[in-house]
């Protein structure tokens, strides 16, 4: 999920941006600090939304650069467990398809693509042996995020899901909401009458 979050943090402007206004200054430092920067608590974050408070510029004795209490916001991107998102097939592979979810790839073992016995051709797409269905780089798909690990802070990996009612290539959502369910009618057992003693 997307979020807006408001942040303080000391601020080091380096010498050679002395030359700009401080606003500025203090905005390309923070920028290069937080744009792309991965943490578990924030997410990833995509941008520095906009600088709202800059306090009075301190410089320590031995450190030539100036430093600046400020206020800020960033725009974060934060994966949700069981969170439904929308992405882009990138690259498929014997174990599975990546999908690109705007800043991060996830990925999605081929037993979670759909619901079949699913197999890999040289061609790069998987296809379902009864169902038929196909999914190839490019697709646009929906899927449920079904694992997050921040463990390698450089490299988050995601894991997600195809095959529940509403997920899958956009094409076999529209499909599943046209075709009414169908509606499974469970037959009771015939009642074996007790044979009659003569």
């Amino acid at each position: 999920m997307y979020y807006k979050i408001e942040l303080k943090d000391r601020i080091r402007v380096p010498p050679n941006l002395f030359n700009l206004e401080a606003e500025d200054a203090v905005i390309k430092s923070v920028k290069k600090k937080y744009d792309g920067y991965i943490s578990k608590e924030l997410g990833i974050v995509i941008d520095v939304a906009g600088v709202k408070d800059i306090g009075d510029g301190v410089i320590i004795p031995g450190d030539g650069s100036s430093y600046y209490e400020i206020k800020f916001e960033i725009l974060a991107f934060k994966p949700e467990l069981q969170e439904v998102v929308l992405g882009k097939i990138r690259d498929i592979v014997d174990f599975g398809a990546f999908i690109t979810l705007g800043p991060i790839d996830g990925m999605i073992h081929v037993s979670q693509t759909m619901d079949d016995f699913v197999s890999f051709s040289k061609e790069k797409t998987l296809a379902g042996k009864e169902s038929k269905k196909t999914l190839k780089i490019n697709d646009i798909c929906r899927a449920r995020i079904i694992a997050v690990s921040f463990k390698d802070p450089l490299n988050p990996k995601l894991g997600l899901t195809m095959r529940q009612q509403g997920l899958g290539r956009l094409d076999w959502v529209e499909e599943q909401e046209e075709t009414p369910a169908k509606k499974e009618v469970k037959k009771e057992p015939k009642k074996k009458e007790p044979k009659k003693k003569k």
